[in-house]
């Protein structure tokens, strides 16, 4: 007589930060029973990890939900808990940081692995135009914006849906519908959540986000005629595109091979925009233009602007100017100062008042752990220590204005001893008919805009 034995079901530890690591999973092995999700792991945000991916959303498999631990404690976790496969999920780091992980993997004897787009994706049922990028703050947030004030000439209902940021709840954060600043309020997100969704608020959309995207897919697509995928750092979108925009920031070139997984979705474009380009140097401009056509050469490649301007830039004028940038494009983005800095510059500050010194613990922190950041500080907020410690250090630096880029109203958050001038950027088509003319030819071809006359 035959007796069948169970197979052994392959553990598995997934390397993430919030965001892609629990997508995978929903959609690759949250069901199947020949996988054991051992741990996932956090990187890059602070205070994602020590915490569960909750019952709720592991499912049956997983009735304890799945602890999240620190990456460095990879070969801690492997001694209490041996595993079989590592599975890369996160974005924005060099080819060799992947790399560097893999021979962790690899030295304690599991296997390495990456999931594809064919395998994450999800379909949906209406057109989906995707905005991603190389690099973390090349101006995806205010591409998606442009584009849905065009979409709404067209009378087109547009639902906005973010890469994920759930750094609180997990399981309160499944599924998130935000259509007013009190939907944010009473989500408790943090700074950054705020900075991707106030803007759009502002702009007149309405933003869909969480943890499991097919819920979340299902309730934008319930009451509009197209989506905008608003990607994330550099990742891949997780809903299967229709028109995929793919920004390169001419203020960094060189970098359209040399990030995770920004190459990639350069590879994958259908149009290829070389952000800033109002910005940069020219010799920094065409070694973004050849270098983006030198990993791509089947799409059209066309060059935007970013104009900066200040609310009021009297208040600046001569004065000692403390610049506040957007938190992510610092510092995993690899910039050493932003828009922020730009605009105090154009405008004649008398000096840019340098915070390191002043900086409060958990910022002195970041300055520490990412040391390329210039005269300028980093709005960081992924807790409420950490936003504490923002304006501890904001209030103690010795300046006259605060310059502020991160595009929300910082005031409302923390009190600030100082005025507050606001830089504001925006996309602007450089070329005609640019960008805008492809997303018009598109919305005919998807019978969402009626022919020219």
């Amino acid at each position: 007589m035959n007796t069948l034995v169970a197979q052994p079901r392959t553990r598995v530890v997934i390397l993430g930060a919030a965001g892609r690591d629990f997508h995978n999973f929903n959609m690759a092995y949250r069901d199947d029973p020949a996988i054991e999700v051992v741990a996932f792991t956090g990187a890059q945000i602070e205070g994602i990890a020590d915490r569960r991916y909750p019952r709720e959303l592991a499912g049956a498999l997983y009735p304890d939900g799945i602890p999240i631990v620190q990456e460095s404690c990879l070969e801690d976790l492997h001694m209490r808990h041996p595993f079989d496969r590592v599975v890369f999920a996160y974005s924005d780091v060099t080819h060799a940081q992947v790399m560097h992980l893999a021979s962790r993997a690899l030295a304690l004897g599991a296997d390495f692995e990456l999931l594809g787009p064919a395998r994450t994706m999800l379909q949906a049922k209406i057109p989906v135009i995707a905005i991603s990028a190389i690099r973390t703050g090349c101006g995806k947030s205010q591409t998606t914006r442009w584009l849905s004030a065009r979409l709404r000439r067209h009378d087109l209902r547009t639902a906005v849906v973010r890469h994920p940021m759930p750094y609180g709840d997990l399981a309160r954060q499944a599924v998130q519908r935000f259509a007013s600043r009190a939907d944010i309020t009473a989500a408790d997100c943090t700074l950054e959540e705020r900075e991707e969704y106030e803007p759009h608020l502002a702009a007149g959309n309405v933003v869909y986000a969480g943890v499991d995207y097919a819920s979340v897919l299902a309730l934008a697509q319930s009451s509009a005629d197209i989506i905008l995928w608003d990607g994330g750092n550099n990742d891949f979108p997780f809903i299967k595109p229709d028109l995929h925009i793919v920004l390169v920031d001419a203020l960094r070139p060189g970098q359209h091979d040399t990030h995770h997984p920004g190459e990639a979705v350069l590879r994958m474009a259908d149009v290829i925009i070389i952000a800033k380009s109002d910005a940069a140097p020219t010799g920094d401009l065409q070694t973004a233009l050849s270098g983006a056509r030198q990993v791509n050469s089947r799409v059209p490649v066309l060059r935007a602007g970013s104009p900066v301007r200040l609310d009021n830039e009297a208040a600046v004028l001569d004065k000692r100017v403390l610049v506040v940038e957007d938190g992510p494009t610092m510092t995993h983005g690899g910039m050493p100062h932003g828009a922020g800095y730009v605009a105090a510059v154009k405008a004649r500050a008398r000096v840019v008042v340098d915070p390191r010194s002043y900086a409060a613990p958990r910022m002195a922190a970041v300055y520490e752990r990412y040391p390329h950041l210039a005269a300028v500080l980093p709005a960081m907020g992924y807790s409420a220590l950490q936003l504490a410690d923002l304006q501890d250090t904001i209030n103690a630096t010795p300046a006259d204005v605060v310059v502020c880029a991160t595009p929300i109203d910082l005031a409302a958050l923390i009190d600030v001893n100082k005025p507050v001038v606001q830089a504001r950027y925006e996309f602007a088509d450089l070329e005609t008919p640019g960008l805008s003319g492809i997303v018009e030819d598109f919305l005919r071809r998807s019978g969402l805009a009626a022919p020219p006359a």
